[in-house]
């Protein structure tokens, strides 16, 4: 196969990937819209975590909530547990790997706040001990998986919401996973700014 072939191939499955999740995701993606604004507007906040590529993505979009999307707007409370080095490797040298995103949560969590969980494949240990975390301190979920959702899917209470990419590919899902959290981003500031009810 050509490079130029291969290059053509990669961008015909990203956007048959992102076809093919929009009917299985539509309505969980208005939901979360919804929640996390509500948490945004009643003085909550937002943290995020994933590894690696989720890892990205959990930076990129507390970037965007707090600084601004595409509207202007007043900053929104957002924060990426991926980003502090110290508070990372103290926990993961002290304790565990699996602990630097649960005790962040458990030290920065309040009831109203919402964790968007990030992992690609729904089996990251620490994610899924964030979202423990989470519940035990009344911070609802909004996890973005792929590949059925994993371990995580079982772990998410009743009041979660799960946006899981109907794919197996990790490059595809990141992809409909950037492509989500764009969605949410403009959402939430049309939720905000009043453009729609």
């Amino acid at each position: 196969m050509s490079l130029a072939r291969r290059i053509q191939s990669q961008f015909e499955d990203s956007i048959a990937a992102k076809q093919g999740a929009l009917p299985a995701l539509a309505v969980p993606i208005e939901a979360a819209i919804r929640a996390l604004a509500a948490a945004l507007r009643a003085g909550g906040k937002v943290m995020a975590c994933g590894n690696g590529g989720s890892a990205a993505d959990s930076q990129h979009f507390a970037a965007e909530l707090l600084n601004r999307f595409e509207k202007e707007r007043a900053p929104l409370a957002a924060i990426a547990l991926t980003t502090d080095t110290s508070t990372l490797t103290a926990i993961a040298n002290d304790y565990a790997y699996e602990e630097i995103f649960a005790k962040q949560v458990t030290a920065l969590g309040r009831a109203g706040d919402v964790l968007l969980a990030i992992s690609t494949s729904g089996n990251s240990p620490n994610v899924m001990r964030a979202i423990e975390a989470a519940h035990a301190v009344g911070v609802r979920v909004v996890a973005l998986t792929g590949r059925g959702g994993g371990t995580i899917a079982a772990r998410l209470g009743s009041e979660d919401l799960h946006l899981c990419v109907p794919a197996d590919r990790t490059a595809r899902i990141q992809e409909v996973h950037l492509l989500i959290l764009h969605c949410l981003c403009d959402g939430i500031d049309a939720l905000i700014l009043g453009e729609t009810p």
